[in-house]
C-alpha cells in the first residue's frame, strides 16, 4: 500500500508486516473502498435511506471499523517508519476524519466521508505512480501558471480599457474582465455570447479575442499537458530505475555471498587435502620403518 512495506524478521511485528504487505489483504481493502463508495453514494438517496437506511450506516460503520483496525495494525507494525510516508499519512487523515463526531460544528465533516474513497489512490500501484507524477509537476506547473496570470492580467486590463464602456457587465472593472476573459478560455459560447456582441460595436475587437484565445487557450493549455506528461514520464523513469537499482544491490549481495562461500569451501577443500598429505606422510613413513 505505501512504501513502508519492507517486512522485516520474525515476532509480532514482522507478522503484521506480513499481514498488511499480502496481496489478499491489499485486494481486500480495495473491494471495502469500493464498497463504501456505494454506501456513501447511496446515503444521497433519500428513498433508498428511507427504505434501508439502518442497514446502509451499519455497513458504513463496520467498513469504519474495518479501516481503523488496518490502520492500527500498520502502525504498530512500522511504527515511526509508518509516520515518515505520505501515503500512510494521508490514509491516517482521511480515516480520522470519519472518527469526528459529525454534530453542530463539525457536521460538514460528515461530506468529508467520501475523502475514504480515495485510499483507492494507495492501493492501486498506476494511480499512486500518476498522483505521484502530478505532485512533481507542481512547480513546472506553478510558473505555467505565474506566466498565464500575467497574460490575464494584461489582457484584463486592456479589455477593461477598450470595451468596459460599452460592456460594463463584461468588461467594467478589472474583476470583470477576468472572469469573462475565463470564460472565454474555456471556449464556452464565446463567440456568439461575447465576441460576436463587443464586435456589433468594435468590428475590429477581433483583434483582440483571437490572440488572446491563440495564447491562453491554445499555446498555455498544451504547456500544462506537456510539463505533465514530462513529469510522468521523468516519475516512471525514476521508479524503474529505483527497482534497477535494487535489483543490482540484490544480485550484488547474492555474488559477493557466492563468493564468500566459495572461498570457504576452497579454504576448507586445501586444509583437507592437507591433512590427506599429512596423513598419507604418516603412513608411507611407517611402513618404510
Amino acid at each position: 500500500m505505501s512504501n513502508t512495506e519492507h517486512v522485516t524478521g520474525g515476532g509480532p511485528r514482522g507478522y503484521c508486516q506480513r499481514l498488511v504487505a499480502h496481496p489478499v489483504t491489499h485486494r481486500a481493502i480495495l473491494a471495502l473502498i469500493l464498497i463504501n463508495a456505494v454506501t456513501l453514494g447511496l446515503e444521497t438517496s433519500a428513498t433508498v435511506m428511507a427504505a434501508q437506511g439502518e442497514l446502509i450506516r451499519l455497513l458504513d460503520r463496520l467498513i469504519l471499523g474495518v479501516f481503523v483496525v488496518e490502520i492500527a495494525v500498520r502502525i504498530y507494525a512500522y511504527r515511526l517508519a509508518f509516520f515518515r510516508d505520505p501515503w500512510s499519512l494521508f490514509d491516517f487523515a482521511v480515516v480520522s476524519i470519519a472518527l469526528v463526531p459529525a454534530t453542530g460544528q463539525f457536521s460538514v465533516l460528515r461530506a468529508l466521508r467520501v475523502l475514504r474513497v480515495l485510499r483507492i489512490l494507495t492501493i492501486v500501484p498506476s494511480m499512486r505512480r500518476v498522483v505521484g507524477a502530478l505532485l512533481a509537476s507542481i512547480p513546472g506547473l506553478a510558473s505555467i501558471a505565474l506566466v498565464l496570470l500575467l497574460i490575464y492580467y494584461v489582457f484584463a486590463v486592456i479589455a477593461t480599457n477598450l470595451f468596459g464602456a460599452a460592456f460594463p457587465e463584461w468588461f467594467g472593472t478589472l474583476g470583470a474582465s477576468l472572469y469573462t476573459l475565463f470564460q472565454i478560455m474555456t471556449l464556452e459560447s464565446w463567440s456568439m455570447g461575447i465576441a460576436r456582441p463587443v464586435m456589433e460595436t468594435y468590428p475590429y475587437a477581433w483583434a483582440f479575442f483571437v490572440p488572446f484565445i491563440l495564447v491562453a487557450t491554445f499555446t498555455m493549455l498544451n504547456l500544462f499537458i506537456a510539463i505533465i506528461v514530462n513529469a510522468m514520464q521523468s516519475f516512471t523513469e525514476s521508479e524503474t530505475q529505483t527497482t534497477v537499482n535494487a535489483v543490482d544491490d540484490a544480485r550484488d549481495h547474492i555474488e559477493a555471498d557466492m563468493h564468500a562461500e566459495m572461498r570457504a569451501l576452497r579454504a576448507e577443500l586445501g586444509a583437507l587435502r592437507a591433512e590427506l598429505a599429512a596423513q598419507s606422510s604418516r603412513g608411507s613413513t611407517g611402513s618404510s620403518s
